[in-house]
């Protein structure tokens, strides 16, 4: 099949043949029918098999075809959600590349910037928006968006939506939205959380999934290498001395070690930057951009970045800490071996994250093939996680070259006083003056002995 066979205008015709696009994924093909016959679909398949295309294409499409088009001002008539600045950007891109022989605006918007240009271009006028939560929530309460027009709604990536604690605000936008338009909804995996969500969005939806839920792509050969925590950045070093490897992206759990890895990188004279959440907008673009135009030739990033980078001929992704969300490795390895294209994943697992590994395994529904030949081999290869160092016994105190059965009041380590054992003894439990040598100012205390309640003293 292809795009000819999608009833296509020739305008977006044009604009794929200029983008390389000769054939539609199994995810278009199915997608593109259904949305210009105006259904709502609902969309699962792996991260990089072309989900984009399948709901901007439609779009553009209908936008275009749209003849009760009111002159003036232009409206907002589609919402595209997505859950990062990096893929709403790439998003917006794909929209531009689709539709430049078409004559409709877009515009992304999402924090982290000032939002005064974004409030001016939305004053212009756009047909299509692009937004994040958080900031179309924030200019919606401002008053600076007005969702009343819209006719077409895409939320994208709606599992990591929900990882990323953004699902109350993604429920408060749909709120706002007019119940008569056409809704798709595209996610990697269907949780029932986010089943339910589904529910609350599509009306009779026409259901697409072209791939098993958390598949990894068959173009992507993975292997998994086991290496002691402190040995990862002189493997990682040894691995890249390698000039094939021309642009490799690595991953980290935590920003930290993000840019901890970026600067032991390029203190051995390899060009890194690190992505993650803590560094600004602008600082996240350069780093990216840089990354694109091979400039920089190792982009270290956190899951942040798991699903918003978009790099043609990424050949090379490394685990080099492997996350503790088995979904995440299939977001992230998914950076790699796009669109057809074949990629290496490589993955570097210490003792402490082997379970990891075995949930990962688990739900790829594969074994990751060992690689063993590298000069830093896990020690106890087989222990899954190091057992907990028994806490050693305070020693037995000395009392000189007498020992405990020569001193018959020593119990358990502690010295007894018999004078003050024996002072204690003779005074009645409840007379403070023989046991403290002060007159007793205090009353008898009662006990209970059994069923009878017996006065002391």
């Amino acid at each position: 099949m292809s795009f000819e066979n999608l009833n296509l205008i020739e305008p977006i015709l044009q604009a794929l043949k200029t983008e390389g696009y000769t054939k539609p994924t199994p995810i278009q093909s199915q997608t593109i029918p259904l949305a210009l016959n105006r259904k709502d679909v609902l969309g699962c398949a792996q991260t990089g098999t072309g989900k984009t295309a399948a709901f901007a294409i439609p779009i553009i499409q209908l936008l275009t075809q749209d003849k009760n088009l009111a002159p003036g001002k232009r409206l907002i008539r589609s919402l595209i959600l997505t859950p990062t600045r990096e893929l709403a950007i790439q998003i917006g891109e794909s929209f531009a590349n689709y539709g430049k022989n078409t004559n409709l605006k877009y515009k992304v918007i999402f924090g982290g910037v000032s939002q005064h240009g974004q409030v001016e271009s939305l004053r212009s006028g756009v047909d299509v928006l692009i937004a994040t939560p958080g900031r179309l929530l924030d200019l919606m309460n401002q008053k600076h968006v007005n969702l009343n027009s819209i006719q077409f709604f895409v939320l994208d990536e709606a599992d990591r939506m929900l990882d990323m604690g953004f699902v109350h605000d993604v429920k408060k936008i749909i709120t706002k939205l007019p119940s008569k338009r056409q809704s798709l909804f595209f996610s990697a995996t269907m949780p029932p959380a986010i089943v339910q969500l589904a529910d609350t969005i599509l009306v009779n939806p026409s259901k697409v999934e072209v791939t098993p839920v958390s598949s990894t792509a068959n173009t992507i050969n993975q292997v998994v290498y086991f290496v002691d925590k402190e040995n990862k950045k002189h493997l990682l070093i040894d691995l890249l001395k390698d000039k094939k490897i021309e642009r490799v992206l690595v991953f980290t759990r935590t920003k930290h070690g993000a840019d901890k890895v970026a600067k032991e990188l390029t203190r051995n004279g390899i060009n890194s930057q690190a992505i993650h959440g803590n560094k600004s907008q602008n600082a996240r673009q350069n780093a990216l951009n840089n990354f694109k135009s091979k400039l920089t030739r190792v982009l270290v990033a956190t899951d942040i970045a798991a699903r918003g980078i978009d790099i043609d001929e990424l050949t090379h992704v490394i685990n080099y800490e492997l996350p503790n969300v088995p979904e995440s490795y299939v977001h992230r390895i998914g950076r790699t071996g796009r669109a057809g294209a074949s990629g290496i994943a490589i993955a570097f697992c210490d003792a402490e994250e082997k379970e990891y590994l075995r949930d990962i395994q688990k739900l790829i529904g594969k074994q990751i093939p060992v690689m063993d030949d590298h000069k830093y081999p896990l020690m106890n290869h087989h222990v899954v996680k190091a057992s907990k160092p028994q806490r050693p016994q305070r020693p037995q105190r000395s009392y000189g070259n007498r020992n405990s059965s020569e001193r018959p009041d020593i119990t358990q380590g502690q010295v007894a006083r018999p004078e003050k054992k024996a002072q204690q003894a003779s005074a009645a439990p409840g007379d403070l003056s023989k046991r403290t040598g002060a007159p007793s100012k205090f009353k008898p205390k009662k006990k209970w002995f059994g069923e009878k309640r017996v006065q002391n003293g």
